[in-house]
């Protein structure tokens, strides 16, 4: 991490964007000419993440920096010329969250990608934004530790960007999400000074908790260059099972049944007809087309035989047609790759997909569920729906055709009315994937007129120009 002196800007910024030419002057006076990308071919390939129905503008300038000094004379200088910045991680969010603006400098933090530290006495990792969550996961285990949060994407997707959309994973039900491993955060702030929030301690108190406001800020508020996160000893290797259901009322019923239980699974996933049919056909799989919901339920403790025996007990109870445990880890890892790719298998079904990142109380699962199959009937459309069981937390898809004006109308219709499920379930909008552009709407919705007022005052306080991820959250 930097430990620079902080210093101002030094100069008046005039009050129009300067012209392209002397942004690019200015930005290559203090970062390696090969480092600013200006071909529109390239550049336009850093222009929007994965998100559907996301307005994605085309960017004046790439910028990959390599150090914390290097971020900063990019924010200086945006302060300087007033130009926006987009900070950008690997692009696999599925908000809008990383998408440019028309004129912006993308600030792409994927080169800085350097483990700093693992201390296996504080049980840390301090690293820089563009290390890859697996990266990062296969190192720290190599020395008995373990990084729990463990998006979807995390072959790809950085902790900077896991950080910015306080990301969640298969294995939050036990284990929690990003925000509750990130210790401290080493910051740019709009106007280029450098922020040091929270702590490398285990325990710590002082002051108001600035490290948790960045962290899901999706880059509104200033631009993370270093992380101390949480480390946790290396559990043993999980062991898995799969419970067919005859409907999903009864699977959900099993979930509430293991969860009143006192049970303590690593992991309670959930995939509906449409999902397992999807994830057979990408994957060949063999995972039983028949069965209206598949439960996947796992256990990282030395009694895993006994614990997953348990949850056997409550999902037969429950109705479940089938109860197969894993014979083995490779088994295990096998079922749980079906659930990694069920997003995936989804897309592979139409051209285009919105997916829906909606979270309720577990109590209200099935309704949020079900609910959800009587949208796609009522739509005409193709939806299929896996969830994070244990949290609440669903991922409903909704496949379409843009190329046919009717059907994305009512995909864009439908996404809005599983929104509207969801907070009249009493859940969120947006569970990990964050707000970005495609829900900002409706974060005001959720928020109300004084909770949106208040967001708005913060951003002001770190942003007063409003260039740091402009359009976005709200």
């Amino acid at each position: 991490m930097d430990d620079s002196v902080d210093t101002p800007v030094d100069e008046a910024p005039p009050t129009l964007p300067a012209p392209v030419g002397e942004l690019l002057a200015r930005l290559r006076a203090g970062v390696p000419a090969e480092a600013v990308l200006t071909d529109p071919a390239v550049t336009a390939s850093y222009a929007r993440d994965m998100a559907g129905f996301c307005a994605a503008g085309t960017p004046a300038a790439v910028v990959l920096p390599r150090t914390v000094e290097q971020v900063r004379h990019v924010l200086r200088t945006a302060t300087a010329l007033r130009v926006p910045v987009v900070p950008q991680g690997a692009r696999t969010g599925l908000s809008g969250a990383a998408n440019a603006t028309d004129g912006c400098v993308v600030l792409s933090l994927v080169k800085m990608d350097r483990i700093l530290e693992i201390d296996t006495v504080d049980r840390i990792a301090v690293v820089e934004p563009g290390v890859v969550n697996a990266v990062l996961s296969r190192a720290v285990a190599e020395r008995g530790l373990y990084y729990p949060p463990d998006p979807s994407s995390w072959e790809q997707c950085t902790i900077g960007g896991n950080i910015g959309t306080a990301s969640g994973g298969l294995c939050c039900v036990k284990y929690g999400v990003t925000a509750e491993y990130v210790l401290g955060l080493d910051v740019v702030l709009a106007d280029g000074r450098l922020l040091r929030t929270g702590r490398r301690t285990a325990k710590g108190v002082a002051g108001y908790d600035l490290t948790r406001l960045f962290v899901g800020s999706e880059g509104s508020l200033g631009v993370v260059v270093g992380a101390v996160l949480a480390l946790k000893p290396a559990p043993p290797r999980q062991l898995a099972l799969a419970a067919e259901f005859p409907s999903v009322a009864a699977a959900c019923a099993a979930v509430c049944a293991v969860m009143e239980a006192g049970l303590a699974p690593s992991l309670l996933e959930l995939m509906d007809r449409t999902t397992v049919r999807a994830v057979n056909a990408l994957g060949k799989m063999g995972l039983p087309e028949s069965t209206e919901a598949l439960l996947l339920a796992a256990f990282d403790t030395p009694h895993a035989p006994a614990e997953l025996a348990a949850v056997g007990e409550l999902c037969a109870a429950a109705g479940a047609t089938a109860v197969v445990p894993a014979e083995d880890e490779a088994e295990s890892e096998l079922l749980l790759q079906a659930r990694r790719m069920s997003l995936t298998a989804l897309e592979a079904l139409r051209p285009a997909t919105m997916i829906d990142d909606v979270c309720v109380p577990r109590s209200r699962l099935a309704e949020m569920m079900d609910g959800t199959a009587a949208i796609a009937r009522e739509y005409d459309l193709l939806i299929g729906v896996c969830a994070h069981a244990g949290d609440g937390n669903t991922h409903p898809v909704v496949c379409f055709d843009p190329a046919d004006e009717d059907e994305t109308r009512r995909a864009r219709e439908s996404f809005d009315a599983i929104m509207a499920l969801g907070l009249e379930l009493g859940g969120t909008i947006t569970g990990e994937h964050g707000v970005g552009v495609l829900k900002k709407d409706w974060l005001a919705r959720e928020l109300g007129p004084v909770g949106l007022e208040m967001q708005r005052a913060v951003k002001r306080t770190f942003d007063p120009l409003g260039l740091l991820n402009p359009g976005k959250l709200f």
